[in-house]
């Protein structure tokens, strides 16, 4: 009789105990995918172990993320060929720290190959680094030239060699069907959302961070392209609609520094908070003290800010790129803004904070549309791909 290997291996970049959506993606998947066979996750860790995986029902294979470059990618990949070699499946969170040594395990193993692609990681480099001030539509028409050429080519060939490339958006799916991948490969799951709002009120949640006025907030990667330096830039404009406008940003990156500068430039030391990175708690106890989000980012291939403050209750304001037009239907649960207009921007934060019944009603549409994109939906359309994929 032979024996047919079982089992699932999710190969990521990131989990718990460090702090994110794609580590909370793989243990979640990772806990419900053990329900029906064997899952080992192979990732990138902060800690050599952690006494909560004794407590998982599924195995847990770390690589100390503080070696030396080169040096931990040479041995995830080994641990990944270690692993690899009794699974059915092999499924990798990213398309490069974790997805090319798990496409290479998979390979030598000959087994099968699922990526999930939530981005172009030759785009991502090249604009971190200032090699490009391109957003990624207009990225995909260049020539690449140097390592962003390689890491271009390194993505195609992986999802070029999968069984199926899982991305969360109609956009990305364009973004991968324009590298040459096949329409019929590729297969879409929007990204569900399974945030718990705060039980503060507005005044409670205000008290707790100290903060008084009306919040206008954002968060996320502090980096050029989400739009950040507009948002300080245009806020003696905002407090000309109302003085009591404060904005709030959350999150951290290379971009702070920057950040920091501008704001000590403008002036706007009390109307301008940095607030720092914050864990999904703290997050849900500044929406619950805020009036608005704007989001003003050049790219999103799906935005779970936008369904996170949705189900907080929080109007919105996003800007019109990449997967944020699958979620905001315009005036109907929210505005839509073109990226880094300051004009436009004001506009709708105007018309926004000049009208509670429009308020009002995106609260409401808003929480309609979170109902669409539930986490549940997400990954048992995940499970299904995974343990459907032909032979």
């Amino acid at each position: 009789m032979i024996n047919t290997p079982k089992g699932i291996l999710i190969a990521t970049g990131i989990f718990a105990p460090d702090i994110g959506g794609p580590a909370s993606y793989a243990r979640t998947l990772a806990a419900r995918l053990a329900k029906i066979e064997p899952v080992t996750v192979v990732t990138y860790s902060s800690v050599w172990n952690s006494p909560q995986d004794d407590d998982l029902s599924f195995r847990v294979v770390r690589v100390w993320s503080r070696w030396p470059k080169g040096i931990k990618h040479l041995i995830y990949l080994f641990k990944i060929l270690g692993q690899t070699r009794d699974a059915r499946v092999v499924f990798a969170l990213n398309a490069i720290s974790a997805g090319m040594p798990a496409r290479l395990a998979a390979r030598f193993h000959n087994k099968k190959f699922v990526v999930k692609v939530v981005g172009d990681a030759a785009w991502e480099r090249a604009i971190n680094t200032g090699r490009t001030s391109l957003m990624l539509n207009d990225f995909q028409k260049i020539k690449r030239k140097g390592w962003t050429a390689i890491l271009h080519k390194l993505q195609f060939q992986l999802c070029k060699g999968a069984h199926a490339v899982i991305v969360p958006s109609e956009y990305l799916a364009g973004i991968v069907k324009g590298w040459g991948i096949p329409a019929e490969k590729i297969k879409i799951i929007y990204n569900g959302v399974d945030f718990k709002g705060s039980e503060l009120s507005k005044e409670e949640a205000r008290k707790k961070l100290g903060i008084t006025g009306n919040i206008l907030f954002t968060w996320g990667r502090l980096v050029p392209w989400k739009g950040f330096r507009m948002l300080i830039k245009i806020m003696p404009r905002l407090t000309e609609i109302n003085s009591f406008f404060r904005l709030v940003i959350v999150g951290d990156g290379p971009d702070r520094q920057a950040l920091d500068t501008m704001i000590r430039n403008l002036g706007l030391g009390r109307k301008v908070i940095l607030a720092g990175k914050k864990n999904h708690r703290e997050v849900a106890d500044y929406l619950a003290a805020s009036d608005i989000v704007v989001l003003n980012s050049g790219y999103e291939g799906f935005s779970h800010q936008i369904l996170e403050a949705m189900t907080a209750g929080v109007p919105v304001i996003a800007s019109a790129s990449g997967g944020n037009r699958e979620v905001i239907h315009q005036g109907e649960n929210g505005f839509m803004v073109r990226y880094n207009d300051e004009f436009n921007i004001i506009e709708a934060v105007r018309s926004l904070w000049n009208s509670p019944e429009t308020r009002e009603y995106f609260i409401k549409e808003g929480k309609k549309t979170v109902s669409y994109f539930t986490a549940e939906k997400m990954f048992k359309e995940t499970i299904s791909i995974l343990t459907n994929l032909p032979n």
